[in-house]
């Protein structure tokens, strides 16, 4: 969903992004300081269900003279397949959208957990080696568990891990909660405030 993103965005962008918040390897304002070291000047944070990153990433942006845009990728689901869904330019602390992010998570973590015990069962892996690959504000999900086989050196990367046993045939999968494509776009349209948008620019604009 990007109304209203073509009259912010200036020079080169990267509108879809991870931190450590969801499930990238870095922390919001070194994603933002690799983004600039690859000649990024606007670029929007998008954490899985998520928006606990944008102040971060809002302020190392700011600082380094580039303009953000807050974002999210809201997980739904379509029938059996998995539908992901960008968003920008929303109230984060809408109490609509706050509540089924929070649900989303919620289930995205006892199914992380449903997902360890299997595995398990079948090698030396346990929810504690999942959490250290986690920060407090991550939402968990199976690049966690990826990142925990490689550690425990049952895989040699997460490519591996999701070839392999993250595989659906691998028999260990399992479903999460997502509501259908359609609720999470009226979510995100019914939060969006223009006027109040999440845009960080320096002082002065962009030179």
């Amino acid at each position: 969903m990007t109304q209203g993103v073509h009259s912010t965005v200036t020079g080169p962008s990267d509108l879809h992004l991870h931190s450590n918040h969801s499930d990238g390897t870095e922390t919001p304002a070194e994603v933002v300081r690799q983004a600039q070291a690859h000649g990024i000047r606007t670029l929007a944070l998008t954490d899985h269900d998520r928006t606990t990153g944008w102040g971060e990433a809002g302020d190392a942006a700011v600082s380094r003279g580039m303009t953000f845009l807050g974002g999210i990728e809201f997980s739904a689901r379509h029938d059996w397949r998995s539908v992901h869904v960008l968003g920008y330019l929303f109230d984060p602390t809408d109490p609509a959208l706050v509540a089924e992010t929070d649900r989303i998570r919620r289930d995205r973590v006892g199914r992380a957990e449903r997902i360890v015990r299997s595995i398990g069962r079948d090698y030396d892996l346990r929810w504690q080696d999942v959490l250290e690959h986690t920060t407090p504000d991550a939402t968990i999900g199976r690049p966690h568990i990826a990142d925990a086989l490689v550690a425990a050196g049952i895989v040699g990367d997460r490519s591996e891990a999701f070839d392999g046993i993250l595989h659906p045939r691998a028999g260990y999968y399992e479903p999460h909660y997502a509501p259908d494509p359609l609720t999470v776009v009226r979510l995100i349209t019914r939060a969006g405030e223009w006027r109040s948008s999440p845009i960080r620019r320096p002082r002065g604009g962009i030179g």
